[in-house]
């Protein structure tokens, strides 16, 4: 996969984490849910944009954790909105198994970068 077509399938990431929130019925935790899962979901695109223009490999190393750690945050919304019944466990399904892509694609990034550059701390 290219970096071009990640950086779409980020973004196709963040638009599919929108319209999952659309479908979230209204209630009292709703739009608190929704508002987190929006920030952390398009905040994984963001961030991998924000790597790819790294100025060093340190750079990028900080940058891909905090893409790994939205994509984290981003899985846990989903997980909270079928365990308190507002959505049907299945519908989030083909998003969870995407976040576990992304997951995978990240975590390898990160560690070729670290070994790549072992002088760094992050």
């Amino acid at each position: 996969m290219t970096k071009e077509e990640l950086k779409c399938r980020t973004k196709q990431f963040a638009l599919r984490i929108i319209k999952l929130v659309e479908e979230i019925p209204n209630t009292k935790a709703e739009p608190m849910m929704g508002n987190q899962i929006i920030r952390s979901g398009s905040s994984v695109a963001v961030n991998y944009r924000a790597a790819r223009r790294a100025r060093s490999s340190a750079d990028f190393i900080s940058k891909i954790t905090i893409v790994e750690e939205e994509r984290d945050e981003t899985l846990f919304w989903p997980e909270l909105i079928v365990e308190a019944n507002l959505m049907e466990t299945g519908r989030p399904k083909g998003l969870l198994k995407e976040a576990d892509e992304l997951r995978a694609i990240f975590t390898a990034a990160g560690t070729t970068a670290k070994a790549n550059n072992p002088k760094s701390t992050i």
